[in-house]
């Protein structure tokens, strides 16, 4: 069996974490998938994964050769693309993807704007409210919005987001505005999951944070419909500032509780950490984070100042 055939399906399945999603991945039946990888432990000498019948975990000696696997394609990558001129030019197809509203408010836009930039490129936009495996899925770069746990990630920041409790003007003429956090027991919550998933409000107290758990009248999974059912003055909820800044600067909401707002949540671009960025990916993290960081200054944000690192 080829080697490198080999390789790559131990990365695959690495990357997957099983053998028969490895297999869809690659097009290749579980027998398939399963005798590429005993050849390349019989060579090998060695055993690369601990299986159960559960469970698909690396050994110690599998998590070391990873590494090198990896770096060994990415290298047969670029010298392929070297070979074809791929480097000179940025082209080919790119996915990337964000949380469903912002989205539809931010990051479109800014995708046909670089599609007009760069005619040999197409995209694909993935719109999903949850967290992607970029390497998993196939995914090149994603926007996420809030802390970034450690990963083999790049994460360029593009800015900030705050999460505000907003009610119409209606609403609040007919009910009171809450003076404190305690108050909203006394009111008419519409929670939206995505940010009350367990019917609490997180708040700034001082110095320090703290919660405070209420029984909504109306629970949402979806931010727009939690955002319209209070334009309509049915009650509280609690949003991302950018979802409702037009609604803000039209008077069709209004703020509540703002000096105990929870600090500004970051939000980045991100994209897999490889020794060689593909120029279609290094194109568009550099021509969509401006423009996004000004969409976010645009809302009346403070955007952080540009820079990578190795988490996301």
């Amino acid at each position: 069996m080829d080697r490198l055939h080999e390789i790559e399906v131990f990365v695959a399945v690495a990357d997957a974490g099983g053998f028969a999603k490895a297999g869809t991945r690659l097009r290749l039946s579980p027998p398939a998938v399963t005798r590429a990888i005993s050849s390349l432990e019989e060579r090998l000498g060695a055993r690369l994964f601990n299986r159960t019948t559960r469970s698909l975990s690396l050994t110690d000696v599998g998590a070391r050769f990873l590494e090198s696997a990896r770096r060994l394609l990415i290298d047969i990558d670029s010298a392929e693309k070297d070979a074809v001129g791929e480097t000179a030019v940025p082209h080919g197809h790119l996915t990337v993807t964000a949380s469903v509203t912002f989205g539809r408010s931010a990051l479109a836009p800014v995708v046909c704007d670089f599609l007009a930039s760069y005619p040999r490129i197409s995209v694909s936009v993935l719109l999903l409210d949850r967290i992607t495996n970029l390497v998993e899925e196939g995914i090149d770069a994603a926007v996420r919005i809030g802390p970034l746990p450690d990963s083999s990630l790049v994460a360029r920041r593009i800015g900030d987001v705050r999460r505000i409790l907003v009610a119409s003007p209606d609403y609040l003429a007919r009910r009171g505005r809450p003076q404190s956090p305690a108050d909203l027991k006394l009111h008419s919550v519409i929670a939206f999951t995505g940010l009350m998933p367990n019917r609490e409000w997180r708040f700034r107290d001082k110095r320090s944070g703290s919660s405070v758990s209420f029984t909504p009248r109306l629970e949402i999974n979806d931010a727009v419909a939690a955002i319209g059912a209070a334009e309509a003055g049915d009650g509280v909820t609690i949003a991302l500032s950018y979802m409702v800044a037009s609604q803000i600067r039209a008077g069709r909401l209004v703020t509540v509780l703002d000096d105990v707002t929870p600090p500004a949540i970051p939000v980045h671009l991100v994209y897999p950490q490889s020794r060689i960025v593909a120029p279609k990916i290094r194109a568009f993290v550099d021509f969509a984070s401006p423009r996004l960081r000004k969409t976010l200054e645009g809302l009346g944000l403070d955007a952080a100042h540009a820079g990578e690192n190795g988490a996301a």
